[in-house]
Protein backbone atom coordinates (compact mmCIF):
# COMPACT_ATOMS: atom_id res chain seq x y z
CA UNK A 1 0.00 0.00 0.00
CA UNK A 2 1.50 3.18 -1.40
CA UNK A 3 1.62 6.10 1.92
CA UNK A 4 -1.50 8.02 0.35
CA UNK A 5 -3.37 5.08 0.29
CA UNK A 6 -2.13 4.37 3.93
CA UNK A 7 -3.29 8.13 4.63
CA UNK A 8 -6.73 7.92 3.28
CA UNK A 9 -7.90 4.56 4.48
CA UNK A 10 -6.77 5.62 8.01
CA UNK A 11 -7.30 8.86 9.04
CA UNK A 12 -11.17 9.89 8.25
CA UNK A 13 -12.40 11.50 11.47
CA UNK A 14 -16.26 11.22 10.06
CA UNK A 15 -18.26 14.40 9.08
CA UNK A 16 -19.20 14.52 12.81
CA UNK A 17 -15.35 15.82 14.16
CA UNK A 18 -13.72 17.01 11.07
CA UNK A 19 -16.23 17.56 8.08
CA UNK A 20 -13.08 17.11 5.99
CA UNK A 21 -12.96 18.71 2.37
CA UNK A 22 -10.25 16.92 0.52
CA UNK A 23 -9.88 12.60 -0.43
CA UNK A 24 -7.18 12.72 1.90
CA UNK A 25 -9.11 12.43 5.16
CA UNK A 26 -12.39 11.44 3.63
CA UNK A 27 -12.41 7.55 4.20
CA UNK A 28 -13.27 6.01 8.34
CA UNK A 29 -11.96 2.79 9.11
CA UNK A 30 -15.26 0.60 9.57
CA UNK A 31 -15.26 -2.13 12.20
CA UNK A 32 -14.08 -5.21 11.66
CA UNK A 33 -10.97 -3.07 12.73
CA UNK A 34 -7.90 -3.64 10.76
CA UNK A 35 -4.12 -3.57 11.30
CA UNK A 36 -3.12 -1.57 8.00
CA UNK A 37 0.23 -1.74 6.30
CA UNK A 38 2.87 0.88 7.10
CA UNK A 39 3.28 3.17 4.76
CA UNK A 40 7.48 2.75 5.05
CA UNK A 41 9.87 -0.09 5.91
CA UNK A 42 10.60 -0.74 9.91
CA UNK A 43 14.11 0.40 8.82
CA UNK A 44 12.68 3.67 7.36
CA UNK A 45 13.43 6.19 10.22
CA UNK A 46 16.64 4.93 11.10
CA UNK A 47 19.13 6.21 12.75
CA UNK A 48 16.14 8.14 15.15
CA UNK A 49 13.92 5.38 15.56
CA UNK A 50 15.09 1.56 14.97
CA UNK A 51 13.47 -0.94 12.67
CA UNK A 52 13.33 -3.47 15.40
CA UNK A 53 11.36 -1.26 17.65
CA UNK A 54 9.01 -0.04 14.52
CA UNK A 55 8.31 -3.80 13.99
CA UNK A 56 7.33 -4.84 17.53
CA UNK A 57 6.06 -1.07 18.21
CA UNK A 58 3.59 -2.06 15.01
CA UNK A 59 3.24 -5.67 14.96
CA UNK A 60 3.36 -6.73 18.58
CA UNK A 61 1.08 -3.48 20.34
CA UNK A 62 -0.58 -2.08 17.61
CA UNK A 63 -1.67 -5.46 16.55
CA UNK A 64 -3.08 -5.82 20.34
CA UNK A 65 -5.40 -2.86 20.27
CA UNK A 66 -6.53 -3.91 17.57
CA UNK A 67 -7.43 -7.15 18.45
CA UNK A 68 -8.95 -6.48 21.67
CA UNK A 69 -10.90 -3.68 20.13
CA UNK A 70 -12.43 -6.11 17.68
CA UNK A 71 -13.32 -8.65 20.66
CA UNK A 72 -14.90 -5.58 22.16
CA UNK A 73 -17.41 -4.81 19.97
CA UNK A 74 -17.87 -8.19 18.45
CA UNK A 75 -21.87 -8.74 17.87
CA UNK A 76 -22.59 -5.21 19.15
CA UNK A 77 -23.89 -2.71 16.62
CA UNK A 78 -20.77 -0.24 17.59
CA UNK A 79 -18.46 -3.16 15.14
CA UNK A 80 -20.58 -0.44 12.26
CA UNK A 81 -18.79 2.49 14.02
CA UNK A 82 -15.31 3.68 12.71
CA UNK A 83 -13.02 3.75 15.90
CA UNK A 84 -12.46 7.68 15.40
CA UNK A 85 -16.17 7.26 16.09
CA UNK A 86 -16.26 5.26 19.11
CA UNK A 87 -13.25 7.24 20.90
CA UNK A 88 -15.22 10.59 19.74
CA UNK A 89 -18.45 9.47 21.69
CA UNK A 90 -17.20 7.27 24.90
CA UNK A 91 -19.97 8.38 26.76
CA UNK A 92 -22.41 6.97 24.42
CA UNK A 93 -21.03 3.17 24.95
CA UNK A 94 -22.46 1.10 27.44
CA UNK A 95 -20.36 0.98 30.56
CA UNK A 96 -19.21 -2.86 29.88
CA UNK A 97 -17.02 -2.16 26.98
CA UNK A 98 -16.32 1.50 27.53
CA UNK A 99 -13.16 1.01 29.30
CA UNK A 100 -11.85 -1.81 26.60
CA UNK A 101 -12.89 0.78 23.69
CA UNK A 102 -10.91 3.70 25.68
CA UNK A 103 -8.32 1.93 25.87
CA UNK A 104 -7.81 -0.37 22.70
CA UNK A 105 -9.61 1.81 20.21
CA UNK A 106 -7.81 5.02 21.33
CA UNK A 107 -4.70 2.47 20.92
CA UNK A 108 -5.39 2.08 17.88
CA UNK A 109 -6.83 5.64 16.76
CA UNK A 110 -3.34 7.16 17.86
CA UNK A 111 -1.13 4.63 16.13
CA UNK A 112 -2.91 4.73 13.16
CA UNK A 113 -2.24 8.55 12.83
CA UNK A 114 0.99 8.10 14.52
CA UNK A 115 2.38 6.32 11.98
CA UNK A 116 1.25 8.76 9.18
CA UNK A 117 2.89 11.87 10.86
CA UNK A 118 6.03 10.38 10.53
CA UNK A 119 8.61 10.24 7.58
CA UNK A 120 12.12 9.50 7.04
CA UNK A 121 12.28 12.78 4.48
CA UNK A 122 11.18 14.51 7.78
CA UNK A 123 12.52 16.59 10.00
CA UNK A 124 13.20 20.82 9.32
CA UNK A 125 10.26 22.91 10.16
CA UNK A 126 6.72 23.51 9.40
CA UNK A 127 5.70 26.53 6.02
CA UNK A 128 2.52 28.00 5.04
CA UNK A 129 -0.59 28.29 7.12
CA UNK A 130 0.43 25.70 10.33
CA UNK A 131 4.13 27.93 10.79
CA UNK A 132 1.90 31.02 10.68
CA UNK A 133 -0.46 29.54 13.78
CA UNK A 134 2.21 28.14 15.39
CA UNK A 135 3.95 31.77 15.30
CA UNK A 136 0.72 33.74 16.33
CA UNK A 137 -0.30 31.58 18.64
CA UNK A 138 1.81 29.50 20.11
CA UNK A 139 5.21 31.79 20.39
CA UNK A 140 6.75 30.71 17.29
CA UNK A 141 8.70 27.17 16.27
CA UNK A 142 11.31 27.34 19.12
CA UNK A 143 8.62 28.00 21.99
CA UNK A 144 6.47 25.60 20.23
CA UNK A 145 9.29 22.77 20.37
CA UNK A 146 10.17 23.37 23.66
CA UNK A 147 6.36 23.40 25.27
CA UNK A 148 5.71 20.08 22.99
CA UNK A 149 8.79 18.81 24.84
CA UNK A 150 8.00 19.63 28.07
CA UNK A 151 4.16 17.94 27.80
CA UNK A 152 6.54 14.68 26.54
CA UNK A 153 8.52 14.93 29.64
CA UNK A 154 6.35 15.31 32.08
CA UNK A 155 3.54 12.84 31.17
CA UNK A 156 4.00 10.63 33.60
CA UNK A 157 4.14 7.27 33.18
CA UNK A 158 2.57 6.08 29.67
CA UNK A 159 0.87 8.71 27.55
CA UNK A 160 1.17 11.06 24.29
CA UNK A 161 1.70 14.69 23.95
CA UNK A 162 0.06 16.44 21.30
CA UNK A 163 -0.38 19.36 19.34
CA UNK A 164 -4.38 19.76 18.30
CA UNK A 165 -6.55 22.14 16.69
CA UNK A 166 -9.66 23.57 18.10
CA UNK A 167 -12.57 22.98 15.32
CA UNK A 168 -13.72 26.62 15.99
CA UNK A 169 -11.14 28.73 13.90
CA UNK A 170 -8.04 25.87 14.45
CA UNK A 171 -6.83 27.09 17.42
CA UNK A 172 -3.50 25.52 18.34
CA UNK A 173 -3.28 24.21 21.71
CA UNK A 174 -0.21 21.76 23.31
CA UNK A 175 -1.14 19.39 25.39
CA UNK A 176 -0.82 15.76 26.76
CA UNK A 177 -3.23 12.32 27.43
CA UNK A 178 -2.46 9.59 29.37
CA UNK A 179 -2.68 6.02 28.49
CA UNK A 180 -4.17 5.74 24.90
CA UNK A 181 -6.85 8.71 25.58
CA UNK A 182 -7.24 10.45 22.56
CA UNK A 183 -7.89 14.19 22.23
CA UNK A 184 -11.05 13.38 19.54
CA UNK A 185 -12.89 12.20 22.80
CA UNK A 186 -12.51 15.97 23.90
CA UNK A 187 -13.85 17.47 20.62
CA UNK A 188 -9.50 18.44 19.32
CA UNK A 189 -8.24 17.52 16.31
CA UNK A 190 -4.85 15.82 17.03
CA UNK A 191 -2.36 17.40 13.97
CA UNK A 192 0.74 15.82 15.78
CA UNK A 193 1.43 13.41 18.50
CA UNK A 194 4.07 11.45 20.25
CA UNK A 195 3.81 8.22 21.76
CA UNK A 196 5.69 8.45 25.02
CA UNK A 197 4.92 4.84 25.95
CA UNK A 198 8.01 3.11 26.58
CA UNK A 199 7.56 0.34 24.12
CA UNK A 200 8.07 3.39 21.61
CA UNK A 201 11.95 4.00 22.41
CA UNK A 202 13.33 1.65 25.18
CA UNK A 203 15.14 -0.32 22.87
CA UNK A 204 17.23 2.13 21.55
CA UNK A 205 17.04 4.96 24.40
CA UNK A 206 16.81 3.03 27.29
CA UNK A 207 15.05 5.60 30.04
CA UNK A 208 16.29 8.61 28.18
CA UNK A 209 12.91 9.55 26.68
CA UNK A 210 14.24 13.08 26.34
CA UNK A 211 16.53 12.04 23.62
CA UNK A 212 13.93 9.67 22.36
CA UNK A 213 11.89 13.24 21.97
CA UNK A 214 14.25 15.28 20.46
CA UNK A 215 15.39 12.36 18.05
CA UNK A 216 11.37 12.69 17.07
CA UNK A 217 11.97 16.18 15.99
CA UNK A 218 13.83 14.46 12.78
CA UNK A 219 11.34 12.19 11.74
CA UNK A 220 8.08 14.55 11.80
CA UNK A 221 6.68 14.70 8.36
CA UNK A 222 5.46 18.62 8.06
CA UNK A 223 3.98 18.10 4.84
CA UNK A 224 0.85 15.74 6.30
CA UNK A 225 0.81 17.49 9.97
CA UNK A 226 0.24 20.57 7.89
CA UNK A 227 -2.51 19.14 5.67
CA UNK A 228 -4.59 17.97 8.57
CA UNK A 229 -4.28 21.48 10.07
CA UNK A 230 -5.63 22.60 7.11
CA UNK A 231 -8.31 20.53 6.78
CA UNK A 232 -8.84 21.50 10.60
CA UNK A 233 -9.30 25.07 9.52
CA UNK A 234 -11.92 24.21 6.76
CA UNK A 235 -13.97 22.47 9.17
Amino acid sequence: MKRREFLAASLGLGASLLLPSRPLWAQAVQGPFELLKLPYPYDALEPHIDARTMEIHYTKHHAAYVANLNKAVAGTEWAKKSAEELVAHLDQLPESIRMAVRNNGGGHVNHTFFWTIMSGKGGAQPKGELAKAIDSQLGGFDKFASDFTDAAMKRFGSGWAWLCADRKGAKLSVQSTPNQDSPITDGKIPILGIDVWEHAYYLKYQNRRADYVKAFFSVIDWDTVSARYADGARA
